[in-house]
Formats: C-alpha cells, sequence, structure tokens
C-alpha cells in the first residue's frame, strides 16, 4: 500500500487563505440539511438503457422525489407520481440471461416485459399477493411466490401450475388400514370375520380395486412440505424448475427481547417500543432442504461433515473449561445456480462467526462438497464477503467455474474455483480492497471498485479475467459509486470529493471517456459562500510501528490557539479518513467551525475502521478500547510533537462507537484528554445487539474476559477530565438504560466532573435539528471551558 506523508512545516501554513465570507455557527450547521443543498440518490437506469432515474429534492420539499434524465437530454425531469410505482416496479425486476425479457411484481401481481417490442403481458390478477419472480425452463416458464408457495406459469399455455405445498405444522401419522384399526381385541375380531365371510372378503375386494383404481387416475396429489412449528426462508427454484430448496429456522423458545420506552407520544400516555434481543441471546437454529419435484422426494442438506466443523475457536485455551468437539451450528445461503442448472453452489456461515463454507451442492443426493473454506479466528466479514445471512458477491462464470471474494490474502480479493477439479485462481491481488464487483453479461470480464489508488478513494475498472488486465474508467480524485446501464455501454455515477457533496455524471464505460456532470444543487448559494476546507489525508506511526490514516484540519498560523479536538468516527468499521463527502457532514462543518476558532482537529481511521484490510477490520477483536484506542492516544502524539499542540489541552468526543471510544479514553488514558463528549455511546457490550457484538468478542459467558476488558462501566472509577455524555431517550440501537447504568455507576463511585443530558424524542441518530443544535452547543461549551485555559 502506498503511504502518503506530508512534512510537517505544511501544518503550520496549510489553510492560511481562509476568508470566511459567513461565519459559522452551531445554529446555522445543525438546521435541517436541505440548508446546504440536495444531492441525488438511489440511481437507477431504465430498461432502455437511455434512462436515469435517481431520487432528488432541489425544491427542499419534505420528501425526495423521483427524477429522470436521458443520454441525449440531460436536463433533470421530475417523474409524474402516476409513473413512479411502475418504474420502481421494474427496476427491482429480474431479466433473463440474454437480457432480453424482464418480469417484476406490480402491486401484488406478476408482469413479464419484453424490452425490445415493449409489450407487456400480465401473468397473475388476483386478490392475493405475487411477488420474487424469476425466469426458468431456459425462459419458457416464469416462477413466482404467491404466500408461502412458488408456482409457475407457462408462456406458450398460459397455463399456471403449483410448485410447492408448504403446510404448517407437523405431519400426521399415516392412516392405517380399516383392518389394522383398533385394539388386539377389535383386530382379531375382524380379522375373524375376513376369514369366516364370503360377503366379508367380496366387500373388501371391492374396496381394495376402487382405492387402486382411485390412485391410478386421479391426479396425483403435490406433497405436502410440512413446516412444523418453524419459519420458512429463502424459497428458491433450480433453473429447470426441478429443484425446490428452502430453509427452516426453529425460534429459541426462551429469548427475550428488550423494550424502549417512548415517553413524548401524542396521546399523553408512555408506550412501549418492542426492541431487540441482547448478545448472548440464545440463537435459535437453521436447516435446509431440497425438494426434487420429478423424484418426488425431500432431502436434508446435511453440513456435518463440512471439513472444520467441529473445530474450536482459539479464544477458548484462555478458560480452563472447554467444550468437547462438536458440530457446529450453521447457517446455508443460495444456492446459487450455473444459467444452466449444471451446478449449484452454497455459501455456509458458522454461527460463531468464524468459517465461511462455499461447496457445491448435488442436489439429488443433498451432499455436499467443499470448494473453498475461509477461517477466521476473529470473524469472517470484509467488502463483498457478506455477513450470517449471505450478502456476498458470488455467482458463476461459466457452467463448472464460480467466482466469490476471500481476505485469504489478508485483503478482499476476486477468486475463481473450477467445481469440477477443484482448481482455484486469484484474479486480483495487492494491499488493496475490492469493493464491489459485478460480471459483465458476456461474462469476460469483471467491472469492479477498489481502493487501489489511495484507501480513501474509490476508483472503478474493467478488469480482463483472461488476461488479469485491469484498464481504470474513472478519474477524478474522491470516490464514484457507479451504476451500469443494463447494455453495460454507459455509467451513471454519484461523484464527491472531501469538500464537495455527492453529484450525479455520466459517461461510456470505456477507458479514456470524459464525464458529464448532470446534477449542479448539490450545494446551495449559502452553502457555497463558506470556503469549506479540503482536510489533509495524513498518516502517522503508532506505537506499534503501524501507519495510520486521518484526516487533519489546521487553522491559520494567527489563529491557531494550541487547542486540539480528536474525532472518533462510529460504527467501528466504516471510514471517515478519505477524499469524499463524508456521511459525518455534521461533523464535517463543525470542524471547520472549530478551526476557525484555532483548533487543530483530528479525524482518526482507527483499528477497526474499513477500508485497509483484515488485519486492521480485526485488530478490535476480543479488545474494544485497545490497540483502537491505542491509535487515538498516538494520535494525539502526534499533534503535540507534529502540530504544535499543547498536550494538556486535547478533547475528544464521537457517537455511537465514538462514543464508547471517548468513554474508554476518559476512563483508561488518564492525563491524555482533558475533556470528552460522548455521543449515544455503548457502555457495556454485554448490553448491546447479538449480530454485532458477538464477532468482535464472542459471547458475555463463554468470554468475559473479552467483556470486561472493552466494556466502559467496568472502568469508570478510572474519570478524569470533564465528561460530557448526550443519550437519545428512544434509541432503539443502544438503549438509553445503556447511559443509565453507567450514570449510577459514576453516583456510586462518587465522580462528579460528568454530566448528562437527555433528548426524550430521538432515537439513535438525531432528525430533530433542534437537539442536534442543543447537542452540538454543548460540546463546544466543554471544549472551550476546558482547553482554552
Amino acid at each position: 500500500m502506498r503511504k502518503w506523508f506530508l512534512p510537517a512545516i505544511l501544518f503550520l501554513s496549510a489553510n492560511t487563505a481562509y476568508a470566511q465570507e459567513s461565519p459559522l455557527t452551531v445554529d446555522k450547521i445543525m438546521r435541517d440539511p436541505k440548508w446546504m443543498g440536495t444531492s441525488p440518490d438511489n440511481i437507477f437506469w431504465g430498461t432502455d438503457n437511455q434512462t436515469i432515474y435517481f431520487n432528488w429534492n432541489p425544491d427542499k420539499n419534505l420528501s425526495d422525489s423521483l427524477y429522470r434524465i436521458q443520454l441525449q437530454h440531460t436536463s433533470p425531469v421530475k417523474t409524474a407520481a402516476t409513473e413512479r410505482g411502475l418504474i420502481n416496479a421494474r427496476n427491482n425486476g429480474v431479466y433473463n440471461n440474454a437480457r432480453t425479457m424482464l418480469v417484476y411484481s406490480y402491486y401484488g401481481d406478476i408482469y413479464l416485459y419484453d424490452i425490445k417490442t415493449g409489450r407487456e403481458t400480465r401473468i397473475t390478477n388476483t386478490a392475493a399477493a405475487e411477488t420474487a419472480p424469476v425466469f426458468i425452463q431456459h425462459d419458457e416458464a416464469v416462477a413466482f411466490r404467491q404466500g408461502k408457495d412458488m408456482y409457475s406459469w407457462n408462456r406458450s399455455s398460459g397455463s399456471i401450475s403449483q410448485l410447492t405445498n408448504f403446510t404448517a405444522g407437523a405431519k400426521p401419522p399415516v392412516a392405517k388400514d380399516e383392518q389394522d384399526k383398533g385394539n388386539d381385541q377389535e383386530k382379531y375380531l375382524k380379522a375373524q370375520q375376513l376369514a369366516l365371510l364370503q360377503i366379508i372378503r367380496d366387500k373388501k375386494a371391492k374396496a381394495d380395486a376402487a382405492k387402486a383404481w382411485n390412485s391410478q387416475y386421479q391426479p396425483k396429489a403435490l406433497r405436502s412440505l410440512y413446516l412444523d412449528d418453524k419459519e420458512l426462508q429463502s424459497v428458491q427454484v433450480s433453473p429447470d424448475g426441478r429443484y425446490i430448496t428452502y430453509r427452516l429456522f426453529a425460534a429459541p423458545k426462551d429469548a427475550r427481547n428488550t423494550i424502549v420506552p417512548d415517553y413524548v407520544t401524542s396521546t399523553g400516555f408512555t408506550t412501549d417500543i418492542p426492541g431487540r434481543e441482547k448478545v448472548g441471546a440464545p440463537k435459535g437454529s437453521f436447516s435446509s432442504y431440497v425438494y426434487d419435484r420429478v423424484a418426488d422426494t425431500v432431502l436434508a442438506v446435511s453440513t456435518a461433515l463440512l471439513p472444520g466443523i467441529k473445530d474450536q475457536p482459539d479464544y477458548v485455551k484462555d478458560y480452563t473449561k472447554k467444550d468437547s468437539a462438536k458440530v457446529r451450528e450453521v447457517i446455508v445461503n443460495g444456492p446459487y445456480w450455473s444459467d444452466n442448472g449444471t451446478h449449484a453452489i452454497v455459501d455456509i456461515r458458522s454461527l460463531d462467526n468464524k468459517d465461511r463454507w462455499i461447496a457445491a451442492l448435488d442436489p439429488a443426493t443433498g451432499t455436499l462438497k467443499t470448494v473453498n473454506r475461509q477461517r477466521d479466528e476473529a470473524w469472517i466479514a470484509g467488502p463483498g464477503i457478506g455477513w450470517s445471512f449471505g450478502g456476498s458477491n458470488i455467482g458463476w462464470i461459466d457452467e463448472n467455474t464460480c467466482w466469490y471474494q476471500s481476505e485469504a490474502s489478508g485483503y478482499s480479493h476476486l477468486y475463481i474455483s473450477n467445481v469440477v477439479n477443484g482448481q482455484q485462481q486469484q484474479l486480483t491481488s495487492g494491499q488493496y480492497e475490492v469493493q464491489d464487483a459485478q460480471l459483465s453479461a458476456d461474462k469476460k470480464n469483471f467491472f469492479i471498485t477498489t481502493n487501489e489508488v489511495h484507501p480513501g478513494e474509490k476508483q472503478y475498472y474493467k478488469l480482463n479475467i483472461a488476461t488479469h488486465k485491469q484498464e481504470r474508467i474513472t478519474t477524478m480524485q474522491g470516490a464514484n459509486e457507479v451504476f451500469i446501464s443494463p447494455d453495460e455501454k454507459w455509467i451513471a455515477f454519484r461523484y464527491s470529493y472531501s469538500n464537495k457533496p455527492w453529484e450525479l455524471y455520466i459517461q461510456p464505460n470505456t477507458p479514456g471517456s470524459k464525464p458529464q456532470q448532470v446534477t449542479t444543487l448539490a450545494q446551495s448559494e449559502e452553502f457555497k459562500k463558506y470556503n469549506w476546507r479540503d482536510p489533509q489525508v495524513i498518516t502517522f506511526t503508532a506505537s506499534d510501528n503501524q501507519s495510520v490514516y486521518a484526516r487533519l484540519y489546521t487553522p491559520d498560523q494567527q489563529k491557531n490557539n494550541g487547542a486540539a479536538v480528536i474525532f472518533v468516527h462510529g460504527a467501528g468499521y466504516l471510514q471517515n479518513a478519505h477524499r469524499w463527502w463524508s456521511q459525518y457532514f455534521r461533523e464535517y462543518m463543525f470542524h471547520n467551525l472549530l478551526t476557525d476558532l484555532g483548533y487543530t482537529v483530528m479525524d482518526v481511521d482507527y483499528r477497526g475502521s474499513a477500508g485497509y484490510g483484515r488485519n486492521w477490520r480485526t485488530g478490535i477483536y476480543r479488545f474494544m478500547g485497545g490497540k483502537d484506542l491505542d491509535d487515538e492516544v498516538d494520535a494525539a502524539k502526534y499533534l503535540v510533537s507534529k502540530a504544535g499542540v499543547d498536550p494538556k489541552r486535547i478533547g475528544i468526543y464521537g457517537g455511537s462507537y465514538g462514543g464508547f471510544m471517548t468513554l474508554m479514553a476518559m476512563f483508561t488514558k488518564p492525563g491524555t484528554f482533558a475533556s470528552g463528549a460522548a455521543l449515544r455511546s455503548v457502555t457495556d457490550w454485554a448490553h448491546y445487539n447479538h449480530g454485532y457484538t458477538s464477532n468482535i468478542l464472542n459471547e458475555p459467558y463463554t468470554d468475559s474476559i473479552a467483556y470486561l476488558r472493552s466494556s466502559p462501566i467496568y472502568h469508570a472509577q478510572g474519570l478524569q477530565g470533564r465528561l460530557l455524555m448526550c443519550h437519545g431517550m428512544v434509541d432503539t440501537n443502544v438503549h438509553f438504560e445503556d447511559i443509565v447504568r453507567l450514570s449510577q455507576r459514576l453516583i456510586e463511585l462518587g465522580k462528579d466532573n460528568w454530566e448528562l443530558a437527555v433528548f426524550p424524542v430521538e432515537d439513535h441518530g438525531f432528525t430533530t435539528p433542534s437537539s442536534w443544535t442543543d447537542e452540538y452547543k454543548r460540546i463546544l461549551k466543554l471544549f472551550n471551558e476546558t482547553l482554552l485555559k
């Protein structure tokens, strides 16, 4: 990976010409974001390869509207309200392999659209809702869902056939023959009658003959697929229509969810919002099946023989009691069929987050053959790899060769594997990430987005599969979010830079082509009156000799007050030291305000952040507030040694994971930070959700060490400096309960250098400008009072 260093002397001389026409205030920057301008979003192409649709709000209405442009007429036009439903329905439809037809669900009915002729055929017209249509049998039929079951429509005959008969409850016992019913006495008497009396024998012979006739000539009943008390998931049909695959989820019977009270309601009464589970809650189990419609059989997909299925994670070595080796619970995603249905692969994840198997599924036997195993003693994730319930980039290049992404090299890259001979090949390599990948229609190329140029950029390339040659198509420094036309001749993309919000561009999908800007209202006239800073993206060396990327805002030399603020982004796995418009746009504006006041501001992509590969992503495993917090401490040392900052006048703040980090900084790094503002903070990881937390810390009752050292509530006695905590009372993500428990802990410890501000109507992400304004006035006041002494 290329390292980007700037001489220290630049930090004192950069941004010296900011003659601001419109001074920033908290009241101004925390208004409804519409004051800034409006950026396009949710971009997609029409089926004609000429029309581009996007959500936009140039008129500052309450919500966005759907707009469109055409390649030859690029002035945006608002679509009529009556058109939007059909446009969005077609956008969510499914093309056939040749991309000549499209099937989609519109207001609960299924439609077939011929791209070339524009002819539309309504397949269903029912009161029930039909969804999820796909082409099968070489486009001769369309399969779709109605309720739990799948049906197919034949293009030639127009007939509709039911493919499945999912039935709630358990399979009833097999009905006994009349002769076999009853107790032992009754059976004896029936046998005696049959042996003694001819008329009884004649009646039985007639009944048996009628039964045989009916079974031979009456239509065969569709097999009932019994669900017991389980939830039906992921119903799919093979390309030839023969196999139906599905997954059943057995919910835990003793799991308990949280409740979030909502105090400010229209009724005047407090209401309870049903919440999520807490980490370590009983998980339930998954099982997958194949229904063979021709053989009329149902087979369970067996995962018990997957390589390493009994492997224990390394962390159990820290505990004297070890579980005996047992088959671990998994979830099977897919299958993903080759175009002609020759082969199918599934993406299997262990529920302990340590393993991913890509395996070939034999639908006739329900057996699996491992194509690729990915093992991570931390947790499986990364760009294009997805999570437990799928979301990965995966598919087929030809009938025998599948493709997927893996972090086997330490960075997420593209791989292909032949499911017949087992040969594997890595298509991309290097110290960068493939962040998105799409296979071309002719299956000769990939269109990929990577951060190869710089970790803080997103550029788009065409990758030739045969030669591995990459051709760069986007050229502007920053980030390019690309959307390819159905015929792959054009791209529409959102582009932004550090101090320039997102705008829409179009260009031919070829190297060297020139981009054309389509929208121009991402910045209002009022917004443009201020000369927004282009923060430097720098690196510094951490205490363990790793290079850490950060954004640096430096004040004019004559205004430099020697104080600094470090911002900690949220989500953990997120990137903010980059060269595109930040999702933290309010914080970006606040950092400009702070810099105007003479503060130096730093925003660090600490350990656990996105964009830097597997080792950086998992650097927080079993110790959040460890290496990630060390990076923030090393950032403070850097500011002192390179930017002339007073070591006694450094503050820290952030929200969500950033709020957690702020608490850990104030509790466990005495003397480093004079003050901190912790917003919507996790205070005890044992009270956060399962999906996120169990990846990083395992479970509280299996890895108590990780929770003890990672949860701020255990370290509150170390509080030094002044602490501000802010939390929404209707937070359904990090519950208000979290901050209440910590407050009680601080009270019991006799701490008096903290305060709590509550926001009665706010969820995790604030939505009310008055709340944003109040919160950031408090933050500014904290820093001014503690750092400008």
